[in-house]
């Protein structure tokens, strides 16, 4: 559903605001390790999340990636998504063609655009900070 640099993305924005809860900053090297991407991989993804202001890139010996406490509550999964992969989920058709609308429909549009606008509503309505203090709780996991 989402792209694999998506999926990266979401993983360690989760994993970042955890670890901001407790005041604490991640270098690249270890979002890469906790998230089970490569590491040049990740570095990239993390650079995009810092352009549309989801994270922040703190420079130094005691740097690493944060996110501001206040902050965490208020960022969507949804614009991580955008951040990553645009906003073709939203409003992409789901057989991929390039024209797909009420007065064009594919067969499946009906039926997609109901799911669509379901996980649009999930993914603007979920925060970092819920899913954060899940696997703080240890009852969600990013790796086994």
């Amino acid at each position: 559903m989402f792209s694999k640099a998506c999926e990266y993305a979401i993983r360690a924005s989760i994993f970042i605001a955890k670890n901001s809860f407790d005041g604490q900053r991640v270098s690249p090297k270890k979002i890469s390790e906790e998230i089970n991407s490569p590491q040049a991989f990740t570095a990239k993804i993390l650079q995009a999340l810092v352009k549309h202001n989801v994270i922040n890139s703190v420079k130094g010996a005691y740097g690493g990636f944060e996110i501001e406490k206040e902050n965490i509550s208020n960022i969507k999964l949804s614009q991580i998504i955008e951040a990553i992969d645009g906003d073709s989920i939203f409003n992409g058709c789901g057989l991929g063609l390039e024209k797909c609308d009420e007065e064009h429909p594919c067969p499946m549009h009906d039926k997609f655009k109901f799911i669509r606008n379901g996980l649009k509503d999930m993914l603007e309505n979920t925060n970092l900070e819920e899913l954060a203090l899940d696997l703080q709780k240890g009852s969600a996991f990013l790796k086994i």
